[in-house]
């Protein structure tokens, strides 16, 4: 499998040029060239992806050449398997640095507005709506609804875009989120401010939410369901 995706990776040479340098529309002739256009497309989105965003044209030719015409490499299938590893770990290490401190000036810039509170857990959130019935507690069950966006606003989850509220216990989602449903009444509308320690920190989420993202959460309490 390692040796397949070093291949592959090295195939995509080929094709990079089209990309680089290439300003009218490749014609695709027949199948065979519409398969290589979508294989290099394809290929070049998941290199991005990996956090390759810097190569060396010439080196990686001689590279696809050499393993192409099986010649011997200078980096064997192994060791680029690590080096690419080790790559992808340092951007996503930058990455999680640089949305660390982004939320945190954020948050900062934030708590200063009229009408959001801050808690001592660094939670911030702002009423929109101030609810009438009860609280829920570690034991509840709650049915809510909810928007989820990234500090630049994507939009990365929505229970309202689905149309269908969600019910789960209250310690059954991130901290900040249970932190916070232990101070709404049933009715509320809050928006929830939430560090990336409180939500899903280092880890990231589902490919979805970068490593030390600061989140935004529209959230109504709709019911106590037990």
């Amino acid at each position: 499998m390692k040796n397949t995706k070093i291949n592959i990776l090295l195939l995509l040479v080929a094709f990079i040029p089209y990309f680089i340098f290439a300003q009218k529309t490749v014609k695709l002739k027949n199948e065979t060239d519409s398969i290589s256009y979508a294989f290099a497309v394809s290929l070049a989105t998941q290199i991005k992806k990996d956090g390759v965003d810097n190569i060396n044209l010439k080196v990686f030719n001689k590279a696809f050449k050499h393993a192409l015409n099986e010649k011997p490499l200078t980096i064997d299938a192994n060791q680029a398997d690590k080096i690419l590893e080790k790559n992808k770990i340092k951007k996503s290490n930058m990455t999680a640095q640089k949305n660390l401190e982004e939320g945190k000036t954020f948050l900062e810039e934030n708590g200063k507005k009229e009408g959001i509170v801050t808690l001592e857990s660094g939670l911030q959130y702002a009423i929109i709506q101030q609810g009438m019935g009860g609280v829920p507690t570690l034991e509840s069950q709650v049915k809510t609804h909810y928007r989820g966006t990234l500090i630049d606003g994507k939009v990365f989850d929505s229970s309202y875009d689905r149309g269908k509220p969600i019910t789960f216990p209250v310690t059954g989602v991130i901290k900040g989120w249970t932190e916070a449903l232990l101070l709404m009444k049933e009715g509320a509308k809050w928006t929830l401010f939430i560090p990336a320690d409180l939500a899903y920190g280092t880890r990231g989420a589902g490919g979805v939410i970068p490593p030390n993202a600061t989140l935004i959460f529209d959230i109504e309490l709709i019911s106590i369901e037990k």
